[in-house]
């Protein structure tokens, strides 16, 4: 399970220290593809695997089906790490998610998310004072 947050620094030649934390669930090779909220999403092969199957049975004949594959398969790409543990982001993924320097990558249970660092910032800023009411609306935590 991925959790946790970290803050890196994409390098000059657009490359991307990942914790070893992240690395050892991620293994060898992942799957990075463009996310929602203009981040990236970094998916295990087994867990990229289970979403693909879940995506293939959705009725192709929807056009807003068509339009989320499309958008969620196209931004793929195969990642793997260096001798340093970094990855190469791809010119167009750094572009849609706006990865210049600074970034935070985050766990989120079955997937890593790496964003632009003040977008991070914005997002939790902007939901903070919403946690409590969507925990009532979609999960009875037993807190």
């Amino acid at each position: 399970m991925f959790m946790g947050e970290y803050q890196h620094s994409v390098d000059e030649k657009g490359r991307l220290t990942i914790p070893a934390r992240f690395r050892e669930e991620l293994g060898e090779r992942f799957i990075l593809t463009k996310g929602l909220d203009n981040c990236l999403f970094g998916y295990p092969f087994s867990e990229w695997a289970m979403i693909e199957q879940k995506l293939k049975a959705l009725p192709f004949t929807r056009a807003d089906v068509r339009a989320f594959v499309r958008f969620f398969f196209s931004g793929a790409c195969e990642c793997e790490f260096d001798r340093q543990g970094r990855i190469l982001l791809p010119q167009n993924l750094r572009e849609y998610a706006r990865l210049e320097k600074e970034v935070v990558i985050a766990g989120v249970s079955s997937r890593i998310e790496i964003w632009n660092q003040s977008f991070w910032l914005d997002y939790c800023a902007r939901t903070a004072g919403q946690f409590a009411e969507l925990a009532e609306k979609l999960v009875d935590l037993g807190v």
